[in-house]
């Protein structure tokens, strides 16, 4: 039997899809990762047999085999944890892989079975958006999962709270989108004295979301009028930060 679990690979601002396949064959003892593992990725079965242990659980005494499909693309980070946790624990019996098939997971896992926070959430969040699947990501960045869109977000502290929750027997908290800080604007407009026609310039460009070029001499206040533009510029939406991120 091979077990599934979707995560994601980061290359700059993007994210790939990669599917993480386990198996397990009566063979020789042995914990393999493949599929152009970096140092980190090598580390994870470490970190996945403690963290295990830690609930509990026993690897089984035999050949394990996980493959980061597709196998040559470099996969680098310690958030791919989670999600070769999970595909071993479907693979194991412990969880039900159809419940896996609707999610992407990332995060870090720490050696007694901790979620920890790793990096690229929002990324694997935009991700998981564009494909119509949920997310399964550290509690401590379930907010900033949130701000995705409206995607099933399963923010867990713990790999026992997460198992729980795939069970049915333990309810994880919906997470509330973060709240951001409001920005520090400069001069105001009204405190401009004089300029009307630079002034009615920046109000259009602002209303209308046009490009605007100020040519002048040294001392004509185009500095000053360039900082006051934040000013009156429209709050933007969760959509559009995101969209010029």
């Amino acid at each position: 039997m091979v077990a599934l679990v979707q995560t994601v690979a980061y290359l700059g601002l993007e994210a790939r899809g990669v599917e993480v396949q386990c198996q397990i064959a009566p063979r020789l003892p042995r914990f393999n990762v493949v599929g152009l593992p970096d140092k980190a990725v090598k580390e994870s079965q470490e970190r996945v047999h403690a963290a295990l242990a830690a609930m509990g659980l026993s690897l089984p005494p035999k050949r394990i085999t996980i493959n980061l499909s597709p196998a040559d693309l470099p996969k680098e980070g310690s958030h791919y944890d989670l999600p070769i946790a999970l595909a071993l624990l479907a693979a194991m019996g412990v969880t039900d892989t159809e419940q896996l098939q609707d999610f992407i997971a990332v995060g870090e896992l720490s050696l007694d079975g901790r979620i920890i926070a790793s990096p690229g959430v929002l990324l694997a969040a935009l991700h998981a958006s564009g494909q119509d699947k949920g997310l399964i990501c550290p509690a401590a960045q379930g907010t900033e999962a949130r701000w995705a869109s409206g995607i099933p977000i399963l923010a867990a502290p713990n790999l026992v709270s997460l198992l729980n929750h795939l069970k049915g027997t333990q309810q994880l908290a919906e997470p509330e989108p973060g709240v951001a800080q409001e920005p520090g604007f400069g001069p105001d407009l009204k405190q401009v004295k004089g300029q009307e026609s630079a002034k009615r310039a920046l109000e259009i460009a602002a209303a209308g979301g046009h490009n605007l070029l100020m040519i002048g001499p040294p001392g004509a206040g185009k500095s000053l009028l360039a900082s006051c533009l934040p000013g009156i510029l429209p709050r933007l939406t969760s959509a559009e930060a995101l969209g010029i991120m």
